[in-house]
């Protein structure tokens, strides 16, 4: 029923476009549609948004890669191993409440100014959710299953990439959904402080300048790529699940 979306914004439209003339506040305050649309066009033809855009995108990239290549083996090493699991988990908790938005000021100070703060702050978003989640998928596989692989002497690849990795997968991706999610709003709140690019930066600089419709711009695309990259992941999961399904078989 995609319809049903596209009935949904529409009336966005139409509220915010009633707002707008009725709310009795300028344009400078709160713009029009039409207004944010062309200035989203400006932003697009002169590079800046491309700019903006492309540097949000490596930012995610760099740390959400570097979180899932590190927290998915590790949660596949918690799972299976005991001992690891109780001596790490405590520290793994109690980390991982801490919102990354705290880690700010330890950040600059550590990593200077530029992107290795923001991706630095968007793995720590990512590591967490995904060693905790893979952690849980590997510890909810039947233990009946690990006895057959026994029985068939798997090696310690073949319970990896026959049996583990097909189990968890579904689990996995969801996590992944989520944590990219998770990345991309702190890679904006990360932009406001520590960089000078960026879809974050673009919108804390717009308000500075009293450009209420870049700062919309800004939210628009923000929402755009996040139901793109939700997309692209739900995309990902099928595909990842349909491979290691018949790899496994």
């Amino acid at each position: 029923m995609w319809w049903l979306g596209v009935l949904s914004f529409t009336l966005i439209l139409i509220a915010w476009e009633v707002l707008a003339r009725c709310s009795g506040w300028s344009t400078q305050i709160f713009p029009d549609p039409l207004t944010v649309v062309l200035s989203l066009i400006e932003l697009i033809r002169n590079g800046t948004l491309i700019r903006h855009t492309v540097a949000s995108l490596f930012r995610v990239t760099a740390g959400y890669y570097l979180a899932v290549l590190l927290g998915v083996p590790l949660g596949i090493f918690l799972g299976r191993i005991w001992t690891a699991r109780s001596f790490f988990n405590p520290v793994i908790h109690f980390l991982r409440p801490i919102s990354p938005l705290a880690w700010i000021p330890l950040a600059m100070l550590w990593f200077g100014i530029g992107d290795p703060p923001a991706v630095f702050l968007i793995f720590l978003a990512s590591f967490f959710p995904m060693v905790v989640s893979t952690t849980i998928a590997v510890q909810n596989i039947p233990p009946t299953f690990f006895q057959v692989a026994a029985n068939f002497k798997f090696s310690r690849k073949e319970m990896i990439t026959r049996l583990i990795l097909p189990a968890i997968i579904p689990e996995v991706v969801t996590a992944l959904r989520l944590t990219i999610t998770i990345a991309w709003l702190v890679v904006v709140a990360a932009e406001m402080i520590a960089v000078q690019s960026g879809l974050g930066y673009l919108i804390l600089d717009s308000r500075n300048a009293l450009r209420m419709d870049y700062v919309m711009d800004g939210m628009i695309v923000i929402g755009l790529i996040g139901l793109v990259l939700d997309y692209l992941m739900k995309r990902l999961g099928k595909i990842e699940s349909a491979r290691w399904g018949s790899s496994a078989r």
